[in-house]
């Protein structure tokens, strides 16, 4: 089929040869029925209507390129009525402008870097003050190979004493040292560990009213002493589901005989289900131990206690957008051999936070259990003043609820809220020992200048504030403070615990060279018993109350070089001799000097 015009009138002609189609460009076709289109919009409505005809064409057709003709890219218009394109012509207003502008070629800002602070794997510290103190520091780490080092570390704290009034020897001396090997791979990580400890400490607390002759106090021996023996290794995997595991085993001795073997050991296991993380902690602890004395100072029986604790604490880890939850119980089964008693004991291990406001404010909370065994070098590392007559057990912590809130108010300032209520069973509470007069021959802790174990039920309630305040590199500051609040099931009173506590932390560096930092503590009044008031059945115990305390710890240092560095310290500034434990005054203002060296092997 084609098209073609004549005038207005549009003829349609078919042609058919041998039953195959006429194939026209699309072209073609496309500006034909372009033209059309034009034409009949250019007509008026009275003009007559196109015809049609059907010619069919008996002879074969052949076309030839002299039948095309070219369609005009342009078509010519024939309406009445041609408007024309108004011309337009632009001009601007140009006025010159007087500048005094000279342009200067421009440099690159330079960016002020700081000399990166070279480190050193190896120190040594040595400092003397008054009181005869001294302190002493030194670590060191080989790297043997790629993979291998050794570290090591000792330390020494001594003085020798001379607290004002006190009739009994009051020097002391800790010094611990610490042995490690560690092998790094591609799969795994292991290493093993060795230590050793020596403590002295004198129960020099006599209590003011106790009427003793200058020769019976010379007879009193206060000198206590601990050594502790160390062995642990590790094992960590990096592509397994059994994630690493924890060995350790302590002996503990004493000057009196008394004896502690414990062994601890902690596998972990870890794999992922879909987009979650399960973890199992298991624990085997197993804790046996031997005094001399019990606790009843009347009589000299020996004291035994053996503990096997068995737990577990499967937990899965949810993590959605600022949305983290980890849902957990602990499970742990108690032996207690010395008294045959076994005990199953199951806790909640949930906790949860949650970003409000990206870094601003994130929401968390929890509720957490646990069984934690209580042991005589734990006693010794909060109070070395004990006596070894303790009686020894776990606690039951039934549950910790907390809630709260921390993020940061600004870049500078960040901060922490929390309020939690905690329940335990069995919770122990230091005590002064009475005097016994019943011994021919009494220790050196019989004289009420010790102290023991007493054991209750208590619920704590309790709320925690800190702030921290990051100004620049070169200085920081924070606070917190806690309030306590306790319930008790059988005594009288929370004994030796605070009700508030509050502390604060500065570090200024302030030049290249100048470093300062100041550590200040408070602690409010507790109680503790009169251990020489006659106690009367159905009366509430005589107490005594140790005043609150606020203690000012300052440091001033010098750094001369990379390697080399002095340091000034001040203790207990406020120069009070409060007591931090009943009878026992702490030594007044203390400075201690000393320098420090870093260095590479």
């Amino acid at each position: 089929m084609f098209l073609y015009f004549k005038k207005t009138k549009l003829f349609i002609v078919e042609l058919f040869q041998e039953s195959r189609p006429l194939i026209v460009p699309e072209k073609v076709l496309f500006l034909g029925v372009l033209l059309v289109s034009v034409i009949g919009f250019s007509q008026e409505k009275e003009e007559e209507t196109l015809d049609t005809e059907r010619v069919v064409i008996v002879k074969a057709y052949t076309p030839t390129i002299s039948d095309a003709f070219k369609i005009k890219s342009t078509p010519e218009i024939n309406d009445s009525i041609v408007q024309q394109k108004k011309q337009i012509r632009y001009s601007i207003f140009s006025v010159p402008v007087a500048s005094t502008y000279t342009p200067v070629k421009g440099k690159a800002a330079n960016i002020d870097r700081p000399k990166p602070i070279k480190i050193y794997d190896n120190y040594a510290t040595l400092g003397f003050g008054n009181f005869t103190s001294v302190l002493a520091e030194f670590y060191s780490n080989f790297q043997l190979n790629r993979s291998d080092n050794v570290g090591l570390y000792l330390h020494h704290n001594s003085s020798q004493g001379g607290i004002e009034e006190v009739k009994l020897d009051d020097k002391f001396y800790n010094t611990s040292l610490d042995l490690n090997y560690t092998t790094r791979t591609r799969d795994y990580t292991h290493g093993i560990e060795l230590g050793v400890e020596h403590q002295l400490y004198n129960w020099y607390g006599l209590p003011e009213e106790l009427a003793l002759t200058p020769e019976e106090i010379n007879l009193i021996d206060p000198e206590q002493s601990y050594i502790g023996v160390k062995l642990g290794g590790k094992l960590q995997f990096d592509n397994l589901y059994f994630k690493k595991a924890a060995v350790q085993y302590r002996y503990f001795t004493d000057a009196m005989k008394s004896k502690e073997n414990r062994l601890v050991a902690q596998p972990t296991f870890e794999f992922e289900a879909g987009d979650n993380l399960i973890t199992t902690n298991f624990i085997v602890d197993y804790l046996k131990g031997t005094f001399d004395r019990s606790s009843d100072l009347a009589f000299e029986t020996e004291n035994r206690y053996t503990y096997l604790n068995f737990g577990a604490n499967p937990s899965l880890v949810i993590l959605r957008d600022n949305l983290t939850i980890n849902l957990g119980a602990a499970i742990y089964y108690s032996i207690d051999e010395g008294n045959d008693d076994n005990d199953l004991f199951i806790y909640p291990k949930v906790t949860a936070s949650y970003r409000l406001l990206e870094e601003s404010v994130t929401a968390y909370g929890g509720l957490e259990g646990g069984l934690f065994q209580n042991s005589y070098r734990d006693a010794v590392l909060q109070n070395p003043f004990v006596s070894p007559t303790l009686l020894i057990a776990p606690t039951n912590k039934l549950y910790d609820a907390y809630v709260g809130l921390k993020g940061k108010i600004s870049d500078l300032v960040s901060y922490n809220i929390k309020g939690s209520y905690v329940s335990e069973n069995s919770k122990p509470l230091f005590v002064s020992n009475r005097r016994n007069t019943s011994l021919l021959e009494p220790e050196g802790y019989d004289y009420g200048n010790s102290f023991s174990y007493r054991y209750d039920d208590i619920k704590t309630i309790s709320g925690y504030g800190e702030l921290k305040f990051e100004v620049n590199k070169k200085f920081t500051l924070g606070m917190s403070a806690e309030y306590f609040q306790y319930t008790l099931e059988k005594e009288a009173i929370a004994w030796n615990l605070p009700e508030l506590k509050a502390s604060a932390t500065i570090d200024y560096q302030i030049n290249t060279n100048w470093f300062a930092g100041a550590q200040l503590f408070y602690q409010g009044e507790r109680k503790d018993i009169d251990n020489l008031a006659v106690a009367v059945i159905d009366q509430p115990e005589p107490t005594i109350t140790l005043d609150a305390f606020f203690d000012a710890n300052v440091n001033l240092g010098y750094r001369l070089s990379d390697k080399l560095s002095f340091f000034v310290k001040g203790n207990n500034l406020m120069g009070e001799n409060y007591q931090r434990w009943a009878n026992f005054p702490v030594q007044g203002i203390q400075f201690l000097g000393g320098v420090t060296y870093k260095f590479n092997y």
